[in-house]
């Protein structure tokens, strides 16, 4: 393998371009998208309520509109930073409160709009340019143009963008996953020069990383998972020995984790139902069956274009990225010092066991999960990225051309995925939200609607999230578990979120009408009820 030592003059000009068409493509547009389930807990949880006073004031059987859902989906006078946190404390500790307390002060500068709060996910997205390329450089040798190729792929990617738009958590998780990352192969790296050679200040760097785990798992609790993965590289790396260099990892991790106690000691109940469910609403929906979906995420890291495995060309596509992956992986073990591929292996694998084992066993994953495999898409990344860059400047001159061309396909891959995104009104990862849009247009054609569901299920997410798309001059009618509600005569139209078969039953024998099937998508449906002239 050739090391070349000057950056290609091609790279530096495709950096600058791929890094402007992100940063377009993460800002603009922002609140053209569904504001998903997830989404609105991420803004009550930033106001300051709680499910349970919501339900109290908002699900009472009076009729309300769309702008009484708003004291609920962000800052307000009522509530400050620590009802926010005890919110959290109180019904959601499996998510740790960083980024909701950064979330709230953004929203005080900046306002309570669905721009507002997902262009916080944007700015902190762009950290993790910087972040990969110091990573790669504390990974890798050579090639020289390794690092700022992946700044080029890293910016393209689908699966980055995705969470870089979305108002929770996920893309501060992932720089804090990349930063940790760098600050430990630094600090062990340091570690081993002799003494005397190039003086290290070793307790910096084991400083930075030891805050920036600590703010890993204050922004997620699956960052534990992180932290094993780092044990187990130290440890093995080091033989198994006790050594100067995991002394110094015991101590930083020490730290980290007294420093975390506080929240632990609050999520402590509640953990191991984390572990389970991932995400607690989503456990009463069904599970996605493993094959595909593994094959899928694959594969979005480098192309997203929001299909199904439903024809031979998704088929290949999937396939072949799966493939490159695998080569990737192969190569990197085979010509990497030891250290290097351990530590890419050991991020794609431990944090992802939690999930893959229980799925294994079943078969199926529940919806939800996609976010938590974040360690593992960065680890297939870096991966990938080594074996372009190696590849890029060896052998001769049609194996180099090959290699371009891969890599021209994957840069224009990642771009029209984004451009699709860009433009799309939903996605994937709005999950039990995907198909509100569709919900709501029916919603709107109504001239006087009124909207009736409870809080059961996906129903309390779904109906903030409809509150976002439906007319000013649409109304709701929240009621608590399945009472018979008073529907005035004033309504042209009456629809029912995702109703039970009892609960229809009982509504249709109270007006003497039946209720009609209006929409119906995997989670849930929308029905209608047309009140007879002898009910009235």
């Amino acid at each position: 393998m050739q090391q070349n030592t000057i950056i290609p003059s091609w790279l530096r000009f495709l950096i600058i371009v791929l890094l402007v068409m992100s940063v377009l493509f993460r800002f603009f547009n922002l609140d053209s998208k569904v504001y998903s389930h997830d989404e609105t807990y991420t803004s009550l949880r930033i106001s300051g309520y709680t499910v349970a006073e919501v339900k109290q004031q908002l699900f009472n059987g009076r009729v309300i509109t769309s702008e009484s859902f708003a004291q609920f989906q962000g800052i307000n006078q009522q509530k400050g930073l620590s009802d926010t946190i005890m919110s959290l404390a109180k019904e959601d500790p499996q998510h740790p409160p960083l980024y909701y307390a950064i979330a709230r002060f953004w929203l005080g500068i900046f306002g309570n709009s669905v721009t507002a709060i997902r262009s916080l996910s944007a700015c902190i997205s762009l950290l993790v340019f910087p972040s990969i390329y110091w990573l790669c450089r504390e990974l890798f040798v050579v090639p020289l143009s390794l690092p700022w190729l992946a700044i080029a792929i890293t910016a393209v990617s689908p699966i980055y963008l995705i969470y870089a738009t979305e108002a929770q958590e996920y893309i501060l998780w992932l720089v804090t996953i990349i930063i940790s990352s760098a600050a430990l192969l630094r600090a062990l790296r340091l570690e081993s020069k002799p003494p005397g050679k190039l003086p290290p200040d070793q307790f910096t760097i084991w400083s930075l990383y030891t805050v920036t785990l600590v703010l890993s798992l204050y922004t997620s609790l699956w960052s534990g998972f992180l932290a094993i993965a780092h044990s187990i590289y130290v440890i093995t790396i080091s033989q198994f020995q006790l050594n100067k260099t995991v002394r110094a990892y015991l101590l930083a991790s020490i730290v980290s984790f007294f420093a975390f106690i506080p929240w632990m000691i609050i999520g402590l109940a509640k953990f191991f139902q984390f572990l389970l469910s991932n995400q607690g609403i989503q456990t009463q929906l069904a599970p996605i069956p493993l094959f595909p979906f593994l094959l899928r995420q694959i594969s979005r890291i480098f192309f997203d274009l929001d299909l199904v495995l439903d024809n031979n060309l998704n088929y290949l596509i999937c396939a072949f990225l799966v493939i490159l992956i695998g080569c990737a992986i192969y190569l990197l073990c085979r010509t990497t010092n030891y250290k290097v591929w351990l530590f890419i292996v050991i991020l794609i694998v431990v944090p992802s066991l939690p999930l893959i084992l229980p799925a294994l066993i079943s078969g199926e994953i529940k919806l939800g999960s996609e976010p938590y495999f974040l360690p593992s898409y960065l680890g297939m990344q870096i991966a990938v990225i080594y074996l372009l860059a190696t590849q890029l400047y060896n052998g001769s001159l049609t194996r180099r051309r090959i290699w371009q061309t891969i890599i021209a396909l994957l840069i224009i891959g990642g771009l029209v995925s984004s451009r699709v995104y860009y433009q799309a009104e939903t996605w994937w990862h709005k999950g039990v939200s995907y198909n509100n849009l569709q919900a709501a247009q029916i919603i709107n054609r109504s001239a006087r609607p009124l909207l009736i569901s409870n809080a059961e299920g996906i129903n309390y997410g779904n109906v903030f999230s409809l509150s976002y798309l439906v007319e000013p001059r649409v109304r709701f009618k929240l009621v608590n578990n399945q009472l018979i509600p008073n529907i005035s005569d004033t309504y042209s139209q009456v629809f029912f979120l995702n109703i039970s078969h009892t609960w229809r039953q009982q509504l249709a024998t109270q007006y003497q009408s039946p209720i009609n099937l209006v929409y119906r998508n995997e989670y849930y449906s929308l029905w209608e009820l047309r009140k007879s002239q002898s009910s009235r």
